[in-house]
């Protein structure tokens, strides 16, 4: 058996960690906070985290059905093995450098040692919480898991996945964690701010979005034999879009972090904005001449989803069906404008995601007000201006980080291991060259 030595750095590494955690004397039972555990928050968002679980699976089918039949297996496990990589690296330190102790007073990272091997994450609550703390932490991995997934329909079908795995695990590091530190921490400078993000426009989307549209940039177009292809399978992204709405509850009003009137606020405004984003999706294409289709509506919904994230605790059921239509009717022109231009955004993340993060966060500073959350500076409907200044603030400062800082990250991976696979590869399809498997099933002779 010969062996692959560029795999053999990640086994030592993994080998570490498990020794490491071997040798774990555990985590307490209890802290010192003298919060109770309330069952119906924690159940709740036990069924949440779940919930959140199934979106990167559901993300994988989405975009592994708008690849083309050669590449719907790499396209698919691109997503899913960040369930692996992330929720490793996040119970190491990861979960640490989020939500650790802030490192000198700048409020950009957490300590990584502060939670090292989930030490001192323990089964009960945090001081004014009512979920023990584990429960929090794992509720906030799969927020991790799904970001850097999302950036792969901007470079599918064309990637090594070795050379994947070690960007994600890049972009975790720098542009994830320190987004959602300056966001979420109570001592992040975006928090201090006060910047709303509810349920992770800026942290999720846009830091997905830019970084999609740098890897578009950074690794150039498709051959072109490879830019034009039909969809492998329709089915699945009609049930990858379901998944992903279904799991986007858990997304959106798990973030409330109860089983409460704030909640109950997101789930609403969450599937209203869905649907007025895949109807208008929809009558846009019809107007302007072209068959309505499975694949219009789905991305329609999905981009709805997105630009409500931010916004869905802070505002209320009108408002998400202005935030979801003119999200995609935004959403609608980027992409047609960007399959016009020479960038080739596979499956068109920044036009989507990007875009969708950009609206909702803007829409945020418009709409914002205190429907349960205990805010105090609302939108510019409402006649204030700080937050919507602090909202814009928001947008431009991780757009212009996410990208450059992104790039960044695929040269510094390009320089370790080379990323683009040849163009032999790219027209063999990445199923058989990267993976060794097939989605075209042998059929039995007669």
């Amino acid at each position: 058996m010969k062996l692959n030595k560029s795999f053999l750095l990640p086994f030592i590494i993994l080998m570490v960690i498990v020794i490491t955690g071997a040798f774990d004397p555990g985590y307490p039972m209890t802290g010192n906070s003298t919060s109770t555990i309330d069952t119906g928050n924690t159940a709740w968002m036990i069924v949440a985290t779940a919930m959140v679980m199934i979106m990167t699976p559901g993300l994988g089918l989405f975009y592994g059905g708008l690849a083309n039949r050669k590449n719907i297996i790499s396209t698919v496990l691109q997503s899913f093995i960040s369930l692996g990589i992330i929720s490793l690296i996040w119970v190491v330190f990861g979960f640490s450098l989020c939500f650790g102790e802030d490192v000198g007073g700048w409020g950009i990272i957490g300590n990584p040692f502060t939670y090292f091997m989930f030490r001192d994450v323990t089964l009960t609550p945090q001081e004014g919480t009512t979920i023990p703390f584990i429960l929090y932490a794992m509720f906030q991995l799969k927020f991790a898991v799904i970001t850097p997934a999302l950036i792969t329909g901007s470079f599918a079908q064309r990637v090594k996945f070795s050379a994947y795995l070690l960007f994600i695990v890049l972009f975790f590091i720098f542009i994830y964690s320190p987004l959602c530190h300056m966001t979420w921490h109570p001592d992040g400078i975006f928090y201090k701010m006060g910047v709303l993000d509810f349920a992770g426009g800026t942290v999720v989307h846009l830091s997905a979005g830019f970084a999609a549209l740098a890897g578009a940039i950074f690794l150039g177009p498709r051959t072109e034999s490879e830019r034009t292809h039909e969809y492998s399978n329709i089915p699945l992204i009609v049930i990858g879009t379901g998944l992903l709405w279904f799991g986007w509850f858990g997304f959106n009003a798990g973030s409330a972090l109860a089983c409460n009137s704030v909640a109950v606020n997101a789930v609403a405004t969450t599937n209203t904005a869905a649907a007025a984003a895949m109807v208008s999706w929809v009558l846009l294409d019809a107007l302007l001449g072209k068959k309505i289709s499975a694949i219009g509506a789905c991305v329609g919904a999905v981009v709805g989803l997105v630009a409500i994230t931010p916004a869905c605790g802070f505002v209320n059921i009108g408002e998400s069906i202005a935030i979801g239509s003119l999200s995609a009717i935004v959403s609608n022109f980027a992409v047609h404008y960007s399959n016009k231009s020479s960038l080739d955004d596979t499956l068109d993340v920044f036009p989507c995601h990007g875009v969708g993060g950009i609206m909702g966060t803007i829409f945020t500073g418009i709409f914002a007000a205190d429907y349960g959350t205990g805010i105090t500076d609302l939108g510019l409907a409402h006649g204030q201006t700080k937050t919507f200044i602090n909202e814009i603030i928001a947008l431009f400062s991780v757009a212009i980080y996410a990208f450059f800082a992104s790039y960044a990250l695929y040269y510094i991976t390009n320089k370790i291991k080379p990323i683009r696979v040849s163009q032999k590869d790219e027209e063999m399809g990445l199923d058989i060259t990267q993976h060794g498997e097939s989605y075209d099933i042998p059929r039995a002779s007669a």
